[in-house]
């Protein structure tokens, strides 16, 4: 498939994601409780691809993803400033669910909607088959990319990281935890992160941005 072709089907399938209402008109389950709006950055130039969970309430507000505190987060785990990581020739962007699933009885998000991977993703992945490094956030993306490779919990996936990235395989998966907020106690508990995963993540992303 030439660049041109790749492309126009690329930015076609983005545009069908983007209308998707499968949650609504054809659920798993229950129909998602708002209207959807598909929250997703594909492109045919980044090298990097971002995985994430789904959005939450203020990216369903904005249209932006990661544009919250757990954004700001992961943006200094990545040492990349704001236009870089919305640069889609330097980062695509596809959570595991495109819309904000809602929230729990406990006010916290529920889990990404299951319509969406089986649906759109492999078709997705096969039209970027540039992208070298797969950050994979959270449990659901982790399952999805690394499928029997990952461990038990996602702290011994993260732990696993070495090995993981060192599997002969393309592309490559690094597992992260994810950025919200909620998390610091687990970053404080598990100070390897930023001792031993964040410098080796961080030239990565150096080198694949250069």
């Amino acid at each position: 498939m030439n660049a041109k072709v790749q492309n126009d089907r690329l930015t076609a399938l983005l545009a069908r994601i983007r209308a998707c209402r499968i949650c609504v008109e054809n659920p798993h389950k229950q129909p998602l409780p708002h209207e959807p709006r598909p929250v997703v950055v594909g492109s045919h130039r980044a090298r990097i691809l971002i995985a994430g969970q789904a959005p939450g309430t203020r990216v369903h507000a904005s249209g932006l993803p990661f544009d919250d505190r757990s954004g700001d987060r992961l943006r200094d785990w990545l040492q990349v400033d704001r236009p870089t990581f919305y640069d889609p020739s330097r980062f695509a962007i596809v959570p595991m669910g495109f819309c904000f699933p809602g929230l729990d009885a406990k006010g916290s998000d529920l889990p990404p909607r299951k319509e969406c991977a089986p649906a759109w993703r492999t078709s997705l992945m096969e039209l970027m088959p540039q992208i070298e490094l797969v950050l994979a956030i959270g449990q659901y993306a982790q399952a999805w990319h690394l499928g029997a490779e990952r461990s038990h919990t996602l702290t011994e996936t993260v732990h696993d990281w070495r090995r993981l990235m060192a599997l002969a395989r393309r592309p490559r998966v690094m597992p992260l935890p994810h950025p919200s907020w909620r998390n610091t106690g687990w970053l404080k508990k598990n100070l390897w992160f930023e001792r031993d995963l964040l410098p080796v993540l961080r030239e990565e992303i150096r080198r694949l941005l250069s």
